[in-house]
């Protein structure tokens, strides 16, 4: 049947009208007719979002600033800018551990010896833990003067779309969760739960959610307080397993949260600020159901408890080989072949990371930093490559040279 010209016209009008539109926009603010010259994907980026349908500039950073003469003075947001709106996504942010992201920098001993463009300058750890950033007296701390920029929401909500499609995907996580001492990304899209979802993604979009991604585990139901049982430095108290507990204080007196005797240092208060580590049974079990709750949704009881179990052993089985490194370690500094240059002369101080002067202490701050952590981290994560080769297998090398290498030390002094 012919189309007739009314209706050819019509049909002509709808089609430019769709694909030649603009970017669909609240009413123009004299920010954009700015800014469209200044700074134009910016523009576009946040008209591309939600927020431009009721939303402009100013509701984020202020009318404070008019012209290129005061930039200084347009508002940057914090936490407490988006609460105006998203007040429950803020509180159960708040709760979580990403929120302390900067406290657990700041708690690190070393820090403050790092370049300033690797901390302040976001360049190095301070890229992905500059968080924290509640209100604008955040901004005001010491630590945030170098380099004024840098917001929380927006590092999984892009800005300046803010898109919550995006920040529902994977991919979202994997800026800060991948790498040498947290390759969550790597070993999650590698692991079936992964392939499954990613793979499905692509040929089945509307059945991508048969496996998990990690917001169904770490933020079920949309809830922003991230939290996890065993923490980044997989260390609990009490322990019920007395060898396992054995292996945990040497952990311990390595990390400085106890002392030579055992006893606790003030270290102790940084690290339950920062909450780095779940310090009575009651918290780790809470968090522990958390998860296991979202596992028999897809998963028998008796499967979901199988498997956490034999992931924690694995926990205990590098304690076992960290433990034994760390104290070979510590030998030598009792027995003065290592002098340290300054605090506890008895126990290497594994937060000073890869700031050490000698060999053995760099391959043990790798056992620490990149095999153990693998190793724990891969287990969890249903990744089995990284958990072996990457992980325990690396420990396994790691001890062998810490054990070579404190012998030669010791041969060397006695020949002397």
């Amino acid at each position: 049947m012919p189309i007739k010209k009314n209706h050819f016209a019509l049909i002509s009008f709808c089609f430019l009208f769709i694909f030649a539109s603009p970017v669909s926009r609240a009413v123009i603010s004299d920010c954009e007719k700015c800014h469209e010259k200044i700074t134009p994907m910016q523009v576009k980026d946040f008209n591309r979002g939600k927020m431009a349908e009721s939303m402009s500039c100013v509701d984020c950073h202020g009318n404070m600033h008019q012209g290129v003469d005061d930039v200084a003075k347009a508002q940057l947001p914090t936490i407490s800018t988006c609460e105006e709106c998203h007040a429950d996504q803020a509180s159960q942010y708040l709760s979580g551990k990403h929120a302390l992201g900067a406290v657990a920098l700041e708690a690190m001993p070393y820090t403050h010896m790092q370049p300033q463009p690797f901390i302040e300058g976001q360049k190095g750890c301070g890229g992905c833990h500059t968080l924290g950033v509640k209100d604008q007296n955040s901004r005001l701390e010491e630590g945030r003067k170098y380099y004024r920029y840098g917001m929380d929401c927006q590092n999984c909500h892009t800005r300046h779309s803010f898109s919550k499609m995006e920040a529902s995907e994977p991919e979202a996580c994997q800026t800060c969760h991948m790498g040498f001492d947290h390759a969550q990304w790597e070993m999650y899209s590698g692991a079936k739960h992964g392939v499954t979802y990613l793979l499905n993604r692509i040929i089945d979009h509307q059945n991508k959610d048969r496996a998990p991604k990690c917001q169904t585990c770490h933020m079920p139901g949309g809830d922003h307080r991230v939290f996890s049982a065993w923490g980044f430095l997989a260390v609990r108290l009490p322990e019920e397993d007395a060898e396992w507990m054995g292996y945990r204080a040497t952990i311990l007196k390595g990390l400085g949260v106890l002392d030579p005797d055992g006893n606790p240092t003030p270290r102790l208060d940084v690290v339950k600020e920062a909450k780095m580590a779940r310090l009575t049974k009651e918290e780790f079990d809470a968090e522990r159901k958390r998860f296991t709750d979202i596992c028999k949704k897809c998963h028998s009881p008796n499967f979901v408890t199988e498997n956490f179990k034999n992931a924690d052993q694995m926990v205990k089985e590098a304690d076992k080989l960290f433990a034994e490194a760390i104290e070979i370690v510590a030998g030598l500094y009792r027995d003065h072949i290592i002098v340290k240059k300054e605090g506890n002369a008895s126990y290497p101080d594994l937060l000073a990371f890869y700031d050490v002067d000698t060999k053995i202490e760099q391959t043990l701050y790798e056992m620490f930093m990149d095999h153990r952590m693998k190793t724990f981290q891969g287990a969890f994560h249903l990744n089995y490559d990284y958990s072996t080769w990457y992980g325990y297998a690396k420990m396994k090398k790691d001890l062998t040279e810490i054990r070579e290498m404190a012998q030669d030390m010791r041969k060397k002094i006695s020949l002397k």
